[in-house]
């Protein structure tokens, strides 16, 4: 919560928002509600003129990223809106995002004080479940919730959906997140699927998606920190690429701190697969690229954990932002490789 908090409204202009912001004041909004969206995008303009400083190497300069991140989102978070209870907004022009409000929170049983940034993502994060997002794969959709990593990042999907299955009659799909990936294996015939995670939102999400999809008789899901009970011979992870520190719980999807959901996931592995059994583990050399992992580090965790490599299928991803010249990472983004890794116990 911030520590000085100043009553606002539409005579305030986007300099003096913007200091105060800077300074650590809230601005808590009694205008129009448009006009405040007006205002933030206004900020935002003004934030985004101090650009990161280049860094000596990829690592320092995807430090400084974050680091100009983190301010970002700061100094953006400081505008403020008052919800009633159930999540009624007292502003003029203001939209009724009850509905959004309840999906990401729950019941609105008492007051708050929400900032403007989160709650136009609280917008988008509706829309994205009320519509879902095409999966190829499926032939279908996958609607995700809000906080839940969504699967637009299609190219792993499509590395599970091609790769050509163990003899398995059963699967565990480990951080299943969204359910993305257990469903895949459900409509290749894999007859029985575990898939675990160990956030209430993504477990929530998951049995939503394969209800609506029709493969709950096919796929149990649990609460568990990565392995449920017994073994598979077919074991599937996607964890977080990327060995740092999240900043918001959506980040967990996205950054590992010290690479700990993979190292669980290698580490336990072996103890969790029949004997001949596979390991599929889905992940991108972003990291590598930049410098925040060696390719040495990672064979080296294969090889501790008593697993070796049977086979990698590679694909390299499309996406807007390699191509983005702005982007500070642009160059680690464009030579980013997505890879199957099938793993087996020596």
């Amino acid at each position: 919560m911030p520590t000085k908090v100043a009553i606002t409204d539409d005579n305030m202009t986007a300099d003096a928002a913007y200091r105060l912001a800077c300074e650590g004041t809230a601005l808590l909004w009694r205008g129009d509600f448009q006009n405040a969206r007006q205002l933030l995008n206004a900020m935002a303009r003004r934030v985004d003129r101090k650009p990161p400083k280049p860094g000596s190497s990829p690592a320092e300069s995807f430090h400084f990223h974050r680091q100009t991140q983190s301010r970002r989102a700061r100094i953006l978070g400081m505008l403020l809106v008052a919800l009633d209870e159930g999540y009624e907004i007292r502003l003029r022009r203001a939209p009724d995002l009850r509905q959004a409000c309840t999906e990401a929170y729950g019941p609105g049983e008492e007051q708050a004080l929400v900032s403007l940034r989160e709650l136009l993502g609280l917008v988008g994060a509706h829309e994205w479940r009320k519509n879902g997002i095409v999966i190829p794969a499926l032939g279908d959709r996958i609607h995700p919730h809000y906080g839940v990593f969504s699967p637009i990042r299609g190219e792993y999907v499509g590395l599970v959906a091609k790769e050509p299955l163990p003899p398995c009659a059963v699967a565990f799909d480990i951080g299943t997140g969204t359910g993305v990936l257990a469903a895949v294996l459900a409509r290749r015939s894999v007859s029985h699927i575990v898939a675990t995670d160990q956030d209430p939102r993504a477990l929530t999400c998951a049995r939503e998606n394969l209800t609506r999809l029709g493969l709950t008789d096919r796929v149990e899901v649990l609460q568990a920190d990565l392995f449920p009970e017994g073994r598979a011979p077919l074991v599937v992870c996607n964890p977080p690429w990327v060995p740092a520190r999240p900043t918001s719980p959506i980040e967990q999807s996205i950054y590992d701190p010290e690479s700990r959901m993979l190292r669980g996931f290698l580490d336990g592995l072996a103890a969790h697969l029949e004997p001949g059994g596979e390991g599929w583990l889905l992940l991108s050399d972003l990291a590598e690229h930049l410098e925040l992992r060696t390719r040495a580090e990672l064979l080296a965790a294969f090889e501790n954990a008593g697993l070796v490599v049977i086979g990698k299928t590679d694909v390299r991803p499309h996406h807007p932002r390699s191509s983005d010249q702005a982007d500070p990472l642009r160059a680690a983004r464009a030579a980013e490789i997505t890879s199957l890794w099938r793993l087996k116990a020596r």
